[in-house]
């Protein structure tokens, strides 16, 4: 592994775990709780992997884009103050992130990729990182599709992605922090354990990586005042081991079976794509 990625690894926990402890939204979980190993090895393992295949992904998309996006339309983009820059990137990218993050809901194949990291019946920093590579790639690659083919700024792209691995970290911790007014505005711990909760009223919601004004704007919030979820999970557990999790999609294993809200389909057909 990269020395720079076992630094950046370590700094990540010497963050998340004592802030775990300050500051428990679940205090009696324990900071090696049950399957924590087993993300480990998903920490470990799924960083080559999701990097190779986001590499493929982002060199179509540039090679793509040389084809189509004229140079001078790049040029104007990437002249704008860093300022506007920003805040577009991050609102561009977290649209993209939406709506493929609820089609992995929607669709039964696709959510067979994404149910892994579902499975995770305790949230804390490191669930973060039970993720399959295929959802990963798929999701995030559609995300980063316009940052890197519209002509931003190499350093607006470097903000945003900091700012898009530190908060997918911070918004699985096991922490009682709200953002008071700005909850609507920025993603929380509240609004994301929410998305991964196993009560009825709360699935299928929360689907936006940074913004849930996003979910609000097309229906999809639920973010109750003053509570948060007791439970997370699947209806039926998975098989809490990495390689048959890895492989799950791919043989048809019946050990549990997912069940996707078909209403979500229905939904996805009948609200029409943001434009």
């Amino acid at each position: 592994m990269d020395p720079f990625d076992i630094k950046i690894i370590l700094i990540t926990f010497l963050v998340f775990v004592p802030l775990e402890r300050l500051l428990s939204l679940h205090s009696e979980q324990k900071i090696f709780r049950r399957n924590w190993a087993n993300d480990v090895i998903f920490l470990l393992v799924n960083r080559f992997l999701i990097k190779l295949g986001l590499l493929g992904v982002i060199a179509a998309s540039i090679f793509a884009a040389a084809q189509v996006v004229p140079k001078s339309f790049q040029a104007a983009v990437g002249g704008l103050p860093y300022w506007v820059q920003i805040p577009v990137v991050i609102v561009l990218s977290d649209l993209g992130f939406y709506w493929t993050h609820r089609m992995f809901h929607a669709v039964p194949w696709l959510w067979r990729f994404h149910a892994v990291h579902h499975s995770s019946e305790e949230l804390d920093w490191l669930a973060a990182f039970r993720i399959h590579p295929v959802d990963q790639i798929l999701t995030k690659g559609v995300a980063l599709v316009p940052v890197a083919t519209l002509g931003f700024s190499e350093w607006a792209i470097v903000i945003y992605v900091l700012f898009y691995q530190w908060q997918t970290i911070f918004i699985h911790a096991n922490v009682r922090i709200g953002f008071g007014p700005l909850r609507f505005l920025f993603a929380s711990p509240e609004f994301h354990h929410w998305h991964h909760s196993s009560e009825r009223e709360a699935r299928d919601r929360n689907f936006a990586a940074q913004l849930p004004f996003l979910d609000a704007l097309f229906g999809t919030l639920h973010m109750p005042k003053g509570q948060m979820p007791t439970a997370y999970g699947l209806e039926q557990p998975m098989p809490q081991h990495y390689v048959r999790q890895l492989i799950y999609p791919f043989t048809g294993d019946r050990i549990f079976q997912s069940k996707p809200n078909t209403e979500a389909l229905a939904e996805t057909s009948q609200v029409p794509a943001p434009k």
